[in-house]
């Protein structure tokens, strides 16, 4: 009898020991037997199907591209197929979903996929069926070259050969170009899948745009029109468009050292500016009134050389003739200071300005400085005259200090900053003056109304006067 040492009894009962443990190892995690047996840690879903569409048992099924499971089994039934799935406990899927057959090559290898419609609906259990409106297979590879057959069979082969060319020809070493199209192609469906409620969305919400594009096909084609024809007057015009390209450059960089230099004075000349056009803006009648009477004004100055016109007598100039009158009428001191207040006209200083509002307050049918402040007319308010914004402003109406031509009344009434002094109680006010007439230029015919209130026609300022007049010619009258 053979006797073994104690040393190669412990190595043989080791051994065993390691033998038994990666049997155990292999059949319950490897081979999944106890899942196989006795369905340990896994579920089974039913799939119904309108045909096998070429799965089989043991074919794989996937969730979002991982394997989640096994087919168990494909059987027929009345209406179709049953295949039922045996899938992975502890993953979550969700149960409004689609089941799709798909190969995995062309020659077979059929496997399920899950895809999930939301992610908020409750999972997949054991016993659940997805119905048959939920799944698809894929086209019968046999009916698909059966139809390449017969396309291939109705072209001619001259034909078909100068296809294949062509093809060839078109595609010949774009390969790598290709499989950039393919998967770029590839990752803008997966992105679309994963953003799908709000492309569904956007392709259900489009119809209002593309409705209100068609109701504005016409304006659309006149765009096209047009930018046709200014993409034609480009070409036409093509060696201008390049050069100012070329010299926009210099250009601009002339311009970015000259926005540079000026840049510490430009927003304080920009600030005022916007102050000369709040003025321009309140005076725009005035100004545009005094640019319609500078060309009939200018003539007049012109006619004051013609006697001289092509004579020795030529830079003479103009005939004019002057008359002194002194005191005709007098000075206005109604409103200014008194005589005893009045600087000397020696003085140079230059004390503060004395307060309240220093003008002529004679009444405005006076003959004393008939353009002085009290008859200057009020822009906002057509029609009155007074001599301040506040006045004008108001409903009051000016009123002088006395009809007289010398100071009457508080010598310091101006100094004081005093209202304009109102009539005394019970005295009625003398009417206001009547709003003057005037006719507004009109630039259809070229007629305005002069200072002496005669009509007067321009005809060269008309919209219907020739377009090549120069601003000198502009400033002419008629036949100049």
């Amino acid at each position: 009898m053979l006797h073994l040492p104690r040393r190669v009894i412990v190595q043989l009962a080791i051994f065993t020991v390691i033998t038994v443990g990666v049997l155990a190892v292999t059949f319950l995690h490897f081979v999944k037997l106890p899942a196989m047996l006795f369905g340990v840690g896994r579920y089974t879903v039913t799939m119904e199907l309108p045909e096998s569409g070429g799965l089989y048992n043991t074919g794989n099924v996937t969730y979002r591209g991982f394997e989640v499971g096994r087919v168990e089994s494909v059987r027929l039934t009345d209406t179709g197929v049953e295949a039922v799935l045996s899938l992975k406990s502890g993953i979550d899927i969700p149960s409004d979903l689609k089941a799709e057959v798909h190969s995995q090559t062309a020659i077979g290898e059929t496997f399920v996929e899950l895809l999930p419609r939301n992610a908020t609906s409750p999972p997949l259990k054991d016993g659940d069926v997805i119905p048959l409106a939920d799944t698809s297979v894929p086209p019968d590879i046999n009916a698909l070259l059966s139809a390449a057959n017969t396309a291939l069979a109705a072209i001619p082969r001259d034909n078909l050969k100068t296809v294949v060319d062509e093809s060839y020809t078109a595609v010949g070493g774009l390969g790598p170009e290709l499989s950039r199209l393919i998967m770029g192609s590839s990752d803008l469906a997966i992105d679309a899948r994963k953003n799908l409620e709000p492309l569904v969305a956007l392709i259900d919400q489009a119809r209002p745009v593309l409705d209100s594009q068609t109701h504005t096909s016409e304006a659309i084609a006149g765009w096209a029109s047009h930018l046709a024809t200014v993409t034609t007057e480009l070409q036409t015009h093509d060696e201008a468009v390049a050069g100012t390209i070329d010299k926009g450059g210099p250009a601009l960089r002339e311009v970015t050292k000259l926005i540079e230099r000026v840049q510490p004075t430009l927003p304080i000349l920009l600030a005022n500016l916007v102050s000369i056009g709040q003025v321009a803006l309140t005076y725009q009648n005035d100004i545009e009134q005094l640019l319609v009477v500078f060309p009939m004004s200018n003539g007049a100055e012109q006619a004051g050389i013609l006697a001289n016109l092509n004579t020795k007598q030529a830079y003479r100039g103009q005939y004019l003739s002057f008359n002194l009158n002194l005191n005709l009428p007098p000075p206005c001191t109604t409103g200014f200071l008194p005589a005893q207040q009045q600087r000397i006209p020696t003085f140079e200083d230059y004390p503060d300005r004395p307060a309240g509002d220093l003008y002529c307050r004679v009444p405005p049918d006076s003959p004393l400085n008939v353009r002085g402040a009290r008859n200057i007319p009020c822009e906002t308010v057509p029609g009155k005259r007074a001599p301040t914004v506040k006045l004008c402003e108001s409903n009051e109406q000016y009123v002088p200090l006395n009809d007289g031509f010398n100071w009457k009344g508080d010598p310091n009434a101006t100094l004081s900053g005093q209202d304009i002094p109102q009539l005394p109680p019970g005295v009625v006010a003398a009417p206001a003056p009547a709003p003057i007439a005037a006719a507004q230029y009109d630039p259809a015919t070229g007629t305005y109304i002069g200072p002496d209130g005669r009509r007067y026609t321009q005809s060269d300022l008309a919209q219907t006067a020739p377009k090549d007049k120069t601003w000198q010619s502009m400033l002419l009258p008629p036949g100049s």
